[in-house]
């Protein structure tokens, strides 16, 4: 029998805003769908668990409390974070997860939280909100979510985004770029959750986790996602 797909939630019991956990589901139920066993796998803060055997890592967004109660353990985690993103491991990071992801996040009342480096960017805390849909233009086509963040990221020069706003805010509201990706780890402000309503993007994780493990390319089986498509080009409309 095939050995169960891995896919790991990360701080499920802190992180997990404005239906990130959907994001879990809609990777688990693609593959499912498509024949492959799962494992789904909840890290909380203070479970030991090694990165490398995971396929798949997903991790949401939090208030700055939760962000600050799980930040000790991320980094304590930051150099096994770093050995999974080289080799090969998939991740998707959202809102204050992506934002730890990067070198620090400095909250709107001063206090600096540490991140790893996963990223190079770093977040600074704002007074005011960037709320609402988000259409953003990758290589995937385009990807629509919820934005509602405070934080305002910057890339480095040479730090590739996931892709550019055609509508919303995105990374902050100077730039068009929106998140951020090193190797197969990627990081994204879309809330919604973001996978359910852009399944190609969802098929992009999973054929890179499954080409990871098999150690060649990887063609999926099609799906019908027109219920799929509806909520997204639903979404892409409102405000």
């Amino acid at each position: 029998m095939t050995a169960p797909v891995v896919l790991v939630h990360l701080y499920p019991r802190r992180m997990n805003i404005y239906g990130d956990t959907g994001n879990v589901l809609a990777l688990r139920r693609r593959l499912e769908w498509r024949g492959y066993p799962v494992r789904v796998v909840p890290v909380d803060e203070g479970n030991p668990f090694d990165l490398e055997e995971a396929d798949i890592v997903v991790a949401g967004g939090g208030e700055d409390a939760s962000q600050l109660a799980i930040a000790g353990d991320l980094v304590d985690r930051g150099a096994a974070v770093h050995r999974a993103v080289r080799d090969g491991v998939v991740f998707l990071t959202v809102c204050g997860t992506y934002q730890l992801f990067g070198r620090r996040f400095v909250t709107a009342d001063g206090a600096e939280i540490p991140g790893i480096g996963v990223f190079a960017a770093e977040t600074i805390g704002g007074g005011s909100r960037m709320i609402g849909n988000v259409v953003v233009d990758t290589p995937w086509g385009d990807l629509v979510g919820f934005e509602n963040h405070s934080g305002r990221t910057a890339l480095d020069p040479g730090q590739p985004s996931l892709g550019r706003v055609r509508r919303g805010f995105g990374n902050n509201d100077m730039t068009a770029e929106e998140g951020a990706s090193v190797e197969n780890c990627f990081g994204t402000y879309l809330h919604g959750s973001v996978l359910p309503k852009n399944p190609a993007f969802a098929d992009e994780l999973i054929r890179r986790a499954l080409q990871r493990r098999n150690g060649a390319p990887v063609t999926l089986q099609p799906l019908d996602d027109a219920v799929e498509r509806r909520a997204a080009a639903t979404a892409a409309t409102r405000p």
